[in-house]
This record gives C-alpha cells, sequence and structure tokens, in this order.
C-alpha cells in the first residue's frame, strides 16, 4: 500500500514539475496555473485525516467498495454508507463556515 501510495505522489511531483517547467497549456489554450497551498498550522488536515482514519478502521473496509460489500451480502455495510452519506452532508451544511 504505501509502495502505491509513494509512486502516485513520485508521478503527481514529477508531473506538476514537467507542467510549470514547460508552461503548458489546457485544452482549451488557458495556462495551467497551479497556486501555492497554504497550509497554516495544519490543524484542519490533522482533524481530517483522524475522522477519516477512525471511520476507516471502524468499518474495517476502504471507503471505496463500501457498495460492492453489500451487493456480496455484507449488508452492515449499509450503515458505513449512511454514515458516509451524513457526514457528506454535514460538510455541505458547514463549508461555508469552514476555513478553506
Amino acid at each position: 500500500m504505501y509502495e502505491i501510495i509513494a509512486s502516485a505522489i513520485a508521478v503527481a511531483a514529477a508531473s506538476v514539475a514537467f507542467i510549470k517547467k514547460l508552461g503548458l497549456k489546457s485544452v482549451s489554450g488557458e495556462p495551467i496555473a497551479i497556486p501555492p497551498k497554504s497550509l497554516g498550522r495544519g490543524i484542519r488536515y490533522a482533524a481530517g485525516g483522524t475522522i477519516f482514519g477512525l471511520g476507516w478502521a471502524l468499518t474495517g473496509a476502504c471507503p471505496g467498495p463500501l457498495f460492492a460489500l453489500v451487493g456480496g451480502g455484507v449488508t452492515v455495510m449499509i450503515a458505513a454508507i449512511a454514515s458516509a452519506l451524513a457526514g457528506t452532508w454535514v460538510y455541505g451544511l458547514l463549508r461555508s463556515r469552514l476555513p478553506q
């Protein structure tokens, strides 16, 4: 798993460097601009990652195949799907008040 993530980071970093070095343009002809990211103190990333990780650990499954698990007869995953949808709804409700 770590090798997959590491290879994805390496490919993304190389791609961004390539785009910046060559000054590539989008399909519509606009220059591709990647604005700098301000990390601040990182508290929101730590909190979000912790909530996501706890949800993943409690369900015992990657969020991606939840529907496949339900289709495969693991009906308890319906609770995980409902929780994911509720969390998404709450985020949408609070998004305008959260730091972006």
